[in-house]
């Protein structure tokens, strides 16, 4: 495993500039041969490293298939464990940092439900959107897979749901109630949708398949552009956003986790902590002090 995250991220060497200041060179020491043999196999796109993302992506699929399995993933491994790190922290510094996809927070949201007609198309993306967000930011492959059946409505704005599949074996009950649930009713009863897959593809008045993972994207992104909205939004805008209104809104990070699912706080607590930073007294800083002074 050491040997795969070196083949693919390279050897970083830190080369001296004059003044203390240094840069990192990373040297590919992948046999030409074997790189060759792996685009020709379809499993790399371009000569060379891949970035860190790829690679995390990459062990993080290795990982569930040793899960799956019944076996320790090999990434639990404390070496591997700091290795990664080291690889990531290398990564950052040459620029290298994770993209994420633009939170869409309430007024994001409100936007793109803005955009939502009551066309059964616009059914269908009003409910959701607000079934994605509001259950807890679903990733965009749970909401694909949702069913009629994996919903327990407790009267006509309360339901409880429970994913058939998750990334972290999450199957607590997440609530959908209120809005969603209001546009979630309406759309099933529109779509005349009793059993089955929940979001399905629209052709005019006619259904089709369940919408893949990447339809569910593919909405995001274009209710996103019919609202006007500037930023890269994509199926994680759900997750993201509702993570940083939770922090906007003091929702306790425990409270958060247990909506999202997320096992470890590492991976929520950047996103929480972006609203509590945002909703904070020293981000306010400047005009609390001019309107001091004025006072």
């Amino acid at each position: 495993m050491q040997q795969f995250v070196v083949d693919h991220f390279g050897e970083p060497e830190r080369v001296a500039q004059g003044s203390g200041r240094t840069t990192i060179t990373v040297n590919w020491t992948m046999p030409q041969a074997v790189d060759e043999a792996l685009m020709q196999g379809g499993f790399k796109a371009r000569p060379g490293r891949l970035k860190m993302a790829t690679i995390d992506h990459r062990l993080a699929v290795l990982s569930w298939a040793h899960r799956e399995h019944g076996d320790t993933s090999p990434t639990q491994d404390p070496a591997i464990r700091r290795l990664l790190s080291s690889c990531r922290k290398l990564a950052r510094e040459m620029g290298e940092a994770p993209q994420t996809k633009t939170a869409a927070i309430q007024e994001q949201l409100d936007a793109m439900l803005a955009t939502c007609d009551d066309s059964l198309e616009g059914l269908r993306d009003r409910a959701l959107l607000l079934f994605g967000w509001t259950s807890g930011g679903r990733r965009r492959s749970e909401i694909a897979l949702a069913q009629v059946a994996d919903i327990e409505w407790l009267d006509d704005a309360h339901g409880l749901f429970r994913m058939r599949q998750s990334k972290t074996g999450d199957d607590a009950p997440k609530p959908i109630k209120g809005e969603a649930a209001v546009a979630l009713r309406t759309w099933l009863k529109a779509a005349n949708i009793a059993e089955g897959p929940i979001f399905r593809r629209v052709w005019g008045p006619t259904l089709g398949k369940a919408l893949s993972p990447h339809a569910v994207s593919a909405i995001v992104q274009r209710r996103a552009a019919a609202a006007g909205l500037e930023g890269d939004f994509a199926g994680h805008s759900l997750r993201r956003g509702f993570v940083t209104e939770a922090g906007l809104s003091h929702v306790p990070l425990a409270q958060t986790m247990e909506m999202t699912g997320h096992r470890q706080v590492k991976s929520v607590l950047r996103y929480h902590q972006v609203g509590e930073i945002v909703r904070s007294e020293g981000s306010d800083l400047l005009e609390r002090s001019r309107k001091r002074r004025q006072e």
